[in-house]
């Protein structure tokens, strides 16, 4: 799921949903600061885990490493972190709110 970044006209508030991640998961939140032209292979977590990026600055791609996604500052992308994923950025550096929704299991 990607949901672009919006804009705001000076001096308006902006107050959006961005996802709601359903209950039986443990959440993990990171910040993800990435220098520009550097590449991060993510490691497949457990089956059913999505993962959620926010980008704060700059711009990144990142996602399914068969499918990633050009992202800049205000866009969201969740994907299943049960597979290969990357994170690259280019010529710019990035700061990513990253979160992580993994299935409990009892």
């Amino acid at each position: 799921m990607y949901v672009p970044g919006t804009d705001l006209a000076a001096g308006e508030v902006g107050r959006e949903l961005l996802r709601r991640i359903s209950s039986g998961n443990s959440l993990e939140i990171w910040r993800l600061r990435m220098p520009p032209g550097t590449q991060l292979d993510g490691v497949p977590h457990a089956t059913g885990t999505i993962e959620h990026l926010l980008v704060s600055s700059g711009h990144l791609t990142a996602g399914p490493a068969d499918a990633p996604t050009d992202l800049r500052s205000g866009d969201l992308l969740a994907f299943a972190g049960d597979a290969p994923h990357i994170y690259r950025t280019g010529p710019e550096a990035a700061d990513v709110t990253v979160v992580i929704a993994s299935p409990i299991i009892s």
